[in-house]
């Protein structure tokens, strides 16, 4: 039964800042946001699957609400304590409000979040009192943590490597050595870092692990995470126990070991919608604190806006979201110590209230500016599931961002589409006709061809057509231009023939995303070739068709061993601290490349063009390297350069991803001699000569 507590009982009626459970020596200050709340009830709990509160405190709206702070001082209560609220006020839904008093709500600000086993999210859906366990926040201690002088890589942009992984699908599969209680975890992920540091990347991008709803999905598994349910909780879900606060320790214990190890950590955040969805989701959260507010509304406020293609949209330029958002940052830069963001349809973060780009959208130039974030890398999805595209005028001067121009003009040139030449040879320079008019430098484009979203490495080679049925929406879901081509068969095949071109076409996109002017990430797994079967919407399987099979390094070590090659000479390419602070647009006026075609200086631009070859001369001038590319289907007879200035060249062949390991890459010191003037290529392939000044 609910035992009643009279608020004049509470010797102190709390503080409005901070925002959020604050603990200390005496007891805990809790402290909650709702304009358009008429009451709030404080709840405590026992038991994470209670489903019914210990005791409940009542706030007076006179004594317990500042502004429009409601806030409470619980003496002799410590770290564990699981609590969340109740608010009451209008249902009033054509002014966007839907309060809704049975709804245990859990606390926006919360660090740490308890998630029931017996959690049902369609339950929480229907208006009133749920007969279930419903989510609950938990008081934290972030003090005692010992970080033993821990410390941001900081690496620049131009010496970065971005490896995009899931942080429980790197380690979930049985075949990764690792034990069971630890797979999929963020501990697991500690025991491959020497994977990851012999591989060569220098950051793990990590898909969402803010906590999120992971039975958000039709078929009721959202294993990619971007369905928050706070801002501040790291994914109990990735920790090896069932104690919330324990993954707050374990997180950090991971990007401490990650940043022994010299990798950087950023993490790719929602903070663009919730998982409470439209009207027809549930509510635990946001929704019934204070609808109006978190939420862009239509329609006379009774209809969710949705930009972001999952039912609902943040309201980011709203002054107390923008607040939440910046505080977030802060927290998993201060207190958890990451090291960048990726933000996620990071164009909704430009829309008004009204969803109308702004041309200075405010959040986005708190995050520019804000001094705590001074140095984190910040990285945009420049774009958002309503068609606002942003790639190469973002707002800001510090933003990178994922360049989706680059991901799709190179796979249509390298599968033989016509009309590509030009463009292909204008994302290897860093899309100079995207960002050179803002004067950006050279890392202004972070270049890929796969992420998570869409086929691998090895399934763009492989399939021409999305094979989505096992997600259970009869293949409708997902994108359908992948501009992605099989090479001959859909699907696996034993025939060597067609195996060796996706073996050349795989090497052929790993060597251009790692070599163009950029900064270049690169998918988990897409350096064995890992495959999801021809799904390329795979964020409802938590299963073998998404992690990382550990058997593959063995089964194609060939590509691994060419992947580490590759990352381990860009990284000591000959920089100087003059090509650190240059500019995409003071790059090309330094003409330090020249274009060919199968004949010197000719280079064909035509539209069924589909070769093209350039010599390239390092800032310092110590390095020449000339590049081949034959995206035809048949061999080709390329020219080489017989003169540098007035040196004779003697070129070295680095790369040819036509042949066969370990002649397909070596180590630059063992490159054998080009003697001969002509270099014959093979079909969808590329060669990369070098000649050391």
């Amino acid at each position: 039964m609910e035992k009643m507590v009279n608020t004049s009982l509470v010797e102190n009626h709390g503080m409005s800042f901070p925002i959020g459970s604050t603990l200390t020596e005496n007891g805990v200050n809790f402290c909650l946001f709702s304009r358009n709340g008429t009451s709030v009830d404080l709840l405590l709990f026992n038991g994470i699957e209670d489903i019914s509160p210990a005791r409940i405190i009542s706030l007076d709206a006179l004594r317990n609400r500042t502004y429009h702070y409601w806030h409470i001082f619980v003496p002799g209560i410590e770290k564990g304590q699981l609590y969340g609220y109740r608010v009451s006020g209008p249902d009033d839904k054509q002014n966007g409000h839907r309060f809704d008093p049975g709804k245990i709500l859990i606390d926006p600000y919360s660090k740490a979040v308890a998630v029931p086993e017996g959690y049902e999210r369609n339950l929480h859906r229907n208006p009133g009192i749920v007969n279930s366990p419903s989510m609950k926040s938990v008081v934290a201690d972030l003090s005692g943590y010992d970080w033993s002088g821990d410390k941001h890589p900081r690496r620049s942009f131009q010496q970065t490597v971005i490896y995009e992984m899931h942080a429980g699908g790197f380690t979930k599969n049985p075949n990764s050595g690792i034990d069971a209680h630890r797979r999929g975890t963020y501990a697991g992920l500690i025991e491959k870092i020497p994977y990851l540091k012999d591989l060569g990347i220098t950051a793990v991008e990590l898909l969402p692990v803010f906590q999120f709803d992971g039975q958000d999905a039709p078929n009721g598994i959202n294993f990619w995470g971007y369905s928050p349910v706070s801002f501040f909780a790291p994914h109990q879900g990735y920790g090896t126990g069932k104690d919330p606060l324990m993954v707050l320790d374990e997180f950090r214990d991971m990007v401490k070991a990650l940043h022994a190890a010299g990798l950087e950590v950023i993490l790719d955040v929602v903070f663009n919608h919730t998982a409470e969805c439209g009207a027809s989701g549930p509510t635990f959260c946001l929704k019934g604190i204070d609808n109006s507010i978190y939420y862009i509304l239509e329609n006379d406020k009774a209809v969710y806006s949705d930009y972001s293609g999952t039912g609902n949209t943040m309201n980011a330029n709203q002054p107390v979201v923008r607040r939440m958002i910046v505080d977030s940052l802060h927290f998993w830069v201060g207190e958890m110590h990451v090291d960048g963001f990726r933000f996620d349809l990071a164009s909704i973060l430009s829309r008004d209230e009204n969803g109308r780009p702004l041309d200075n959208p405010p959040v986005l130039w708190d995050i520019e500016s804000d001094p705590v974030l001074a140095g984190t890398k910040l990285i945009a999805e420049a774009w958002d599931a309503a068609g606002l595209y942003q790639v190469g005028s973002f707002i800001g001067d510090n933003w990178r961002e994922w360049n989706g121009i680059f991901r799709d003009d190179v796979r249509c040139f390298m599968r033989g589409s016509p009309g590509y030449i030009s463009k292909f040879a204008s994302r290897f320079l860093g899309s100079p006709d995207v960002y050179s008019h803002k004067n950006r430098e050279a890392e202004q484009s972070i270049n890929f061809i796969t992420c998570h979203d869409g086929f691998t490495l090895n399934d763009l080679v492989s399939y021409n057509s999305k094979h989505n049925l096992a997600n259970g929406e009869n293949n409708t879901d997902g994108g359908n231009e992948n501009f992605s081509w099989n090479c001959g068969v859909e699907g696996p095949t034993d025939d060597p023939y067609i195996d060796a071109i996706r073996n050349r076409q795989v090497k052929n996109f790993l060597a251009l995303t790692l070599f163009s002017v950029g900064a270049p990430m690169i998918l988990m797994g897409d350096e064995v070739r890992r495959t999801q079967n021809g799904n390329n919407n795979c964020y409802c399987h938590d299963d073998k068709i998404t992690w990382f099979d550990w058997n593959l390094v063995e089964k194609h070590a060939d590509i691994h061993r060419f992947t580490k090659l590759l990352i381990k000479h860009r990284l000591v390419r000959d920089t100087t601290r003059e090509e650190y602070s240059m500019s995409l647009l003071q790059l090309m006026d330094r003409n330090l490349i020249t274009w060919h075609g199968v004949k010197l200086f000719s280079p064909d631009w035509s539209e069924n063009s589909h070769s093209i070859a350039f010599s390239v001369r390092s800032l310092s001038g110590n390095l020449f390297m000339h590049f081949m590319i034959n995206a035809y289907s048949e061999s080709l007879d390329f020219e080489l350069p017989v003169n540098i200035g007035d040196r004779k060249c003697t070129w070295k062949r680095w790369v040819d991803t036509s042949l066969e390991s370990p002649d397909d890459i070596t180590e630059i010191s063992e490159a054998p001699w080009v003697s001969e003037k002509v270099y014959k290529l093979c079909p969808h392939s590329m060669a990369i000569l070098i000649e050391l000044m």
